[in-house]
C-alpha cells in the first residue's frame, strides 16, 4: 500500500495559519450566565497564580463593583493607570490602549469585554481594543456575560424582560483560544445576592425582583452551558481535523450539515431579531449563513429613517458573520427562493408577520412564509418571534446623515416631502392640460381617441414620478372625461350605462399602465446602477493593466474611486522602508494616524466602520495577495453608500484591483532590477575575462622586455625600447577604450552626452584620424576618397576622430590592404565609410551584422587577434550621441565596409575667422 501524499495546498494553509496564530496573542474569556457568578474573581485568582509562577501580569482595567473578596485579589498585581477623557463636562476614566501596547506585558487583564468606550476613543467598543491587543501579540484575559452576546441579545431580553445595548459579536467568543465557564447554581447565586456579594443592598433588592428571579437564572444558565459546549465542540472538531490530516490515522473527516441558512431581512422593525436568530441557528448547526434584503418598487420609496434601520440590520448581520446582499425584484418570495437556490441554502429564517387588525383581516392575503413554501416546498422555513423594536440601530453608524439614496445606490426623490407632492401636483396639472387640449377636439375626435389622450398622460406621469402620482392621474382623468366629455356634459351623471364600463376599463388600464411603467422605471434604474458599477470596475481593470509605474496606479485608482463614489479619494502607497507615505498637503478632514492604523492593522477604519466612526474619511487597506500595499482613503459624496452591501463590495473590489496592480508593478520593478543585476554581472564577468587576457599579454611582454634590458647589450636597447613602447601603447589604447565606454554609457544613462560640437572640416578630421591610427596600421596603405566640395559639418571633432581611428584599427586587425576611407555629403547627411579588402565579415554574422556593435562582442570569439570588443561599441555610442547611425556589411568585390551616417544642417553663410 502506498502512503498518501499530503496536499501541498493544505500544508501551506496550515503553515500560514500556524504562523498567524504564533504572531497573534491568545484570548481567554471567563464566561458566565450573569453578573455575580465570580468571573472577575476567577480571573484575578488565575492572575495571582501566574504572577507567582513568574509571568509578567498587568491589570489593564478591572471592575470589582465594590466586592471585597474580588478587591482583595488585586494585591500585588501591577495596574495600568486609566486614561481620563472629558465628555460633556465630566471626566471619564477609560482603559489606556496606547499605554498597554507600549508596555506589552505577557498577560493583560481587560475586564468587561462588552463595555462601550467613551466618545473620542479610538474604538467604540472595548472588544475592539482587545482585538488590537491580540494583533500586537499580547495575551488578554477578559470576562463576558451571556446576555452580552449579540445573537442571544433578543433571546435573553425576551426571557428576563431586560434588553442590554452593550453587545459583543459572537465571532469574538468563537475565536477565543480559551473559554473558562464560571458557573454557580441559581440558589447559590440568589444567596450571594441576598448577602450583598453581588450588588449593594438597594440594588440587590430590585435585581431579585426583576432580573435575578430563579426561572430567569435557570434559563440563562442553560444558555451559557450550551454556548460553552458549542465552543468546546468546535475545539474538539478542530483538533480532530488537525490529527486526521492526509496522513492521519483517522483519514479525512466529513461533517454532515443541514445546509446553509438564509436570513430574510424585511423592512419591519423586528428584522434585527431575525438576523440574531439566524446567527444563533448557524452557530448551533455549524453552517455558513447569509442575509438578504429584497427591494421592490414600493420599498424603494421608504423614508430615510426606515432605510437607515434596514442598512443597520444588514451591517449587524455582517458583524455576526453573514454574507449580505440587496436584491431587487417585484416579488419578494421569488427573489428569496432564487437566492436560496443560488447559495444552496436549505433553511430560510423569516420574521413573523404582524397581526392584521380591522377590516384588513378579511382581505385575502398570503404571508411570506406561505409564499416561500408554495414556491419551494423543499425549503425549511423558520419563523422568528416578534420582539421589541431595536430603534437604536437606525443611526448607529452614520448618525444624523440625511443623504437620500436608494438601497441600490439609486437616488430616490420620493424620500423628500416636496418631491413627493411635486409628483401629485404634476398629475393634477397633466389632467387639466389634457382636458384643455381635448376640449376643442371633442367635435373632431371620437371619444375613444380622447380616452387615448388621457391614457398617454398617465403613462408620462408614471414614467416621471412613479406609481402614486400615476394612480391619482388615472382617477382625475376618469373624472375629467366623465365631467367634460360624456353626455350630459358638465355633470357627473351618466346618460348611458355603458359608459360605466368605459370608466372602469379606463381606470383599470390607467392603473395597470402606471404600475407597469413604474416597475419598468424602477428596473431601469437598478440596471443603470449595476451597469455603472460594472463599467467603472471594467475601466479601472483595463487602465491598470497598462500601468507600469506606481504613480500611474495611484492616479488611476484614485480617479476611478472618486468617479464612482464622488467626493475625494486618495491612494497612499509605501516607501522603500515599507512605511506609508502621507500626502504633502492633506485634504480637509484627512487623519494620517487613522490611515496608518488601517495600514498596520490591515482593517478598515473611519467612516461607516466600528473604528473611529466619527471620522469623515473611510480608510481601506490595499490588501494584495502577498501583503498590504497601501491605503485607499475616501470621503464619499454620499456617506450612506458605504452601508449598502453592493456599494461596500464595489469599494472592496476596487481596492483589491488597485492593490493587485501595485503588487504587479512592484514585482515588475523587482524583475527589471534583477535583469539589470544579471546583465551587470554578465558584463563584469565578460570584462574580467577580456582584461585577464588582453591586459595580461602586454603586461607580461613589458615585464619580459624590462628584464631583458638588464642583461642586453647596448646595441639591442633600441629594439627592446621600441617593443616596450608598442606594448605600452596597446595597453593604453585598451584602457582608453574602457574609460571612453564607461563615460559614454554614464552620459547616455543620465540622458545627456557632453558633446563639443562645432563646424568642422571633414578633411582635417580624416587626416588626424589616419595619423593617430598609424601605429596600428603600420605599413598598410590607406587611400582616401574625399570630394573637393565637402561642406563644413557640425560635430564633435575629437569623438568623430575616435570613431575613424577605431574603424581603421579594426581594418588593420581583421582586413587587408588597401584600406579606403571615403566620404560624401547629401542634403541632410554626411556619410563616412571605411572599407578593407580582407576576408570580410564572418558568415555566422550574416543578417545579424549589428551584433558587432554590442559591447564585448567580436567577429571571431576564439580569434588569436587581441581585443576586447569595445572599439565598435564605442563607435555606435558616439554615432548615437550625434543622432546618427553606423552599419557594417560585406563590400562588393570582397572585404568589409563600415558606414557612419551623421545628420547635417546647412552651415551659416559666414563663419567667424579664428582670432
Amino acid at each position: 500500500m502506498t502512503e498518501a501524499r499530503p496536499d501541498p495546498d493544505a500544508l501551506l494553509a496550515q503553515m500560514r495559519s500556524d504562523e498567524a496564530r504564533a504572531r497573534r496573542g491568545r484570548l481567554r474569556i471567563y464566561f458566565g450566565a450573569s453578573a455575580g457568578v465570580g468571573k472577575t474573581w476567577s480571573m484575578l485568582a488565575a492572575a495571582q497564580r501566574e504572577r507567582a509562577a513568574g509571568r509578567d501580569v498587568l491589570i489593564g482595567v478591572v471592575e470589582t463593583h465594590g466586592r471585597s473578596e474580588t478587591a482583595a485579589l488585586l494585591a500585588g498585581l501591577a495596574r495600568l493607570p486609566l486614561r481620563d477623557i472629558a465628555y460633556r463636562g465630566r471626566t471619564l476614566a477609560e482603559f489606556d490602549l496606547d499605554a498597554a501596547l507600549a508596555r506589552k506585558p505577557a498577560v493583560l487583564l481587560v475586564d468587561e469585554l462588552a463595555h462601550s468606550n467613551a466618545p473620542g476613543s479610538r474604538h467604540a467598543k472595548r472588544w475592539q481594543d482587545v482585538q488590537e491587543l491580540l494583533a500586537a501579540g499580547i495575551e488578554v484575559w477578559s470576562a463576558l456575560n451571556v446576555q452580552h452576546l449579540e445573537s442571544l441579545n433578543g433571546t435573553v431580553g425576551a426571557i428576563t424582560g431586560v434588553r442590554v445595548h452593550e453587545t459583543v459579536p459572537d465571532t469574538v467568543l468563537d475565536e477565543a483560544d480559551e473559554v473558562v465557564l464560571v458557573d454557580v447554581t441559581p440558589d447559590e447565586l440568589t444567596a450571594r445576592l441576598a448577602a450583598g456579594k453581588v450588588y449593594l443592598p438597594q440594588q440587590a433588592e430590585r435585581a431579585a425582583q426583576n432580573f435575578f428571579r430563579k426561572g430567569n437564572l435557570i434559563a440563562l444558565r442553560e444558555i451559557a452551558l450550551r454556548r460553552t459546549a458549542e465552543h468546546v465542540e468546535d475545539d474538539v472538531r478542530g483538533w480532530r481535523v488537525e490529527q486526521s490530516g492526509p496522513n492521519g490515522d483517522g483519514g479525512p473527516q466529513a461533517w454532515n450539515t443541514s445546509g446553509a441558512i438564509l436570513a430574510c431581512v424585511g423592512p419591519h422593525e423586528g428584522a434585527a431579531q431575525t438576523v440574531r436568530t439566524a446567527a444563533r441557528l448557524a452557530g448551533q448547526l455549524n453552517v455558513r449563513w447569509h442575509a438578504a434584503y429584497v427591494e421592490t418598487p414600493s420599498l424603494q420609496r421608504l423614508p430615510a429613517a426606515q432605510r437607515d434601520r434596514i442598512l443597520a440590520v444588514l451591517k449587524l448581520a455582517e458583524e455576526l458573520g453573514a454574507a449580505t446582499a440587496v436584491l431587487t425584484g417585484a416579488d419578494v418570495a421569488q427573489a428569496l427562493t432564487a437566492q436560496a437556490q443560488r447559495l444552496n441554502c436549505a433553511t430560510l429564517v423569516v420574521g413573523r408577520a404582524a397581526p392584521v387588525a380591522g377590516w384588513r383581516r378579511w382581505w385575502p392575503s398570503a404571508s411570506l412564509s406561505r409564499e416561500l413554501a408554495r414556491l419551494e416546498p423543499a425549503l425549511d422555513i423558520v419563523e422568528t418571534a416578534r420582539s421589541e423594536s431595536s430603534r437604536h440601530l437606525g443611526r448607529t453608524l452614520l448618525g444624523a446623515t440625511r443623504d437620500v439614496v436608494g438601497s441600490d445606490g439609486i437616488p430616490d426623490v420620493a424620500d423628500r416631502p416636496q418631491s413627493r407632492w411635486t409628483g401629485y401636483m404634476w398629475a393634477a396639472a397633466m389632467g387639466v392640460a389634457v382636458t384643455l387640449i381635448a376640449t376643442p377636439l371633442s367635435g373632431v375626435l371620437e371619444q375613444v381617441n380622447i380616452v387615448m389622450l388621457f391614457l398617454l398622460g398617465v403613462v408620462g406621469i408614471a414614467m416621471r414620478f412613479g406609481r402614486g402620482p400615476a394612480a391619482l392621474a388615472a382617477l382625475l382623468n376618469v373624472a375629467a372625461f366623465d365631467f367634460f366629455f360624456v353626455s350630459p356634459r358638465f355633470s357627473f351623471a351618466v346618460g348611458d350605462v355603458q359608459y360605466l364600463v368605459t370608466f372602469i376599463v379606463m381606470l383599470g388600464v390607467g392603473l395597470l399602465v402606471g404600475q407597469l411603467t413604474a416597475g419598468l422605471r424602477f428596473a431601469a434604474g437598478v440596471s443603470t446602477s449595476r451597469e455603472r458599477r460594472a463599467q467603472s470596475l471594467f475601466e479601472l481593470t483595463r487602465e491598470l493593466s497598462a500601468a507600469l509605474e506606481s504613480a500611474q496606479v495611484v492616479e488611476l485608482g484614485a480617479a476611478a474611486v472618486q468617479g464612482h463614489f464622488g467626493g475625494q479619494a486618495r491612494v497612499l502607497v509605501t516607501d522603500a522602508n515599507d512605511r506609508l507615505v502621507m500626502p504633502t498637503s492633506p485634504p480637509s478632514g484627512f487623519d494620517a494616524s487613522v490611515a496608518d492604523w488601517a495600514f498596520r492593522q490591515g482593517q478598515p477604519a473611519g467612516l461607516a466602520t466600528a473604528t473611529l466612526a466619527a471620522q469623515p474619511w473611510h480608510y481601506v487597506p490595499l490588501k494584495a495577495p502577498m501583503r498590504v500595499r497601501g491605503v485607499l482613503a475616501l470621503a464619499p459624496a454620499q456617506p450612506r453608500w458605504l452601508l449598502i452591501p453592493e456599494q461596500a463590495q464595489q469599494l472592496d473590489t476596487l481596492a483589491r484591483q488597485i492593490a493587485i496592480a501595485l503588487e504587479r508593478v512592484h514585482y515588475v520593478e523587482v524583475a527589471q532590477q534583477a535583469v539589470v543585476e544579471m546583465e551587470s554581472e554578465r558584463l563584469r564577468n565578460t570584462l574580467l575575462g577580456a582584461i585577464s587576457h588582453d591586459v595580461r599579454t602586454p603586461l607580461t611582454a613589458l615585464i619580459g622586455l624590462a628584464e631583458s634590458l638588464q642583461t642586453a647589450s647596448p646595441d639591442t636597447h633600441r629594439e627592446v625600447t621600441r617593443a616596450i613602447v608598442a606594448q605600452a601603447r596597446a595597453l593604453h589604447a585598451l584602457v582608453n577604450n574602457l574609460l571612453d565606454m564607461a563615460r559614454l554609457e554614464s552620459g547616455m544613462a543620465g540622458g545627456t552626452v557632453n558633446l563639443r560640437r562645432d563646424w568642422q572640416s571633414v578633411e582635417e578630421v580624416v587626416g588626424a584620424a589616419i595619423r593617430s591610427a598609424q601605429p596600428a596600421l603600420g605599413t598598410m596603405t590607406v587611400k582616401t576618397a574625399l570630394p573637393v566640395d565637402l561642406p563644413l559639418v557640425d560635430f564633435d571633432a575629437v569623438l568623430i576622430e575616435r570613431v575613424l581611428v577605431n574603424l581603421l584599427e579594426n581594418a588593420a586587425k581583421y582586413g587587408a590592404a588597401p584600406v579606403v576611407l571615403s566620404a560624401h555629403a547629401t542634403r541632410d547627411t554626411l556619410v563616412l565609410a571605411v572599407r578593407d579588402h580582407g576576408p570580410g565579415l564572418p558568415p555566422a554574422l550574416h543578417g545579424r551584422e549589428q551584433l558587432l556593435f554590442d559591447k564585448f562582442t567580436r567577429g571571431e570569439p576564439e580569434s588569436a587577434t587581441p581585443g576586447v570588443g569595445l572599439g565598435l561599441a564605442i563607435c555606435k555610442a558616439i554615432a548615437g550621441a550625434h543622432g546618427g547611425t553606423i552599419q557594417a556589411a560585406n563590400a562588393e568585390g570582397g572585404g568589409a565596409e563600415f558606414t557612419l551616417v551623421l545628420p547635417r544642417r546647412a552651415p551659416p553663410e559666414a563663419l567667424e575667422a579664428p582670432a
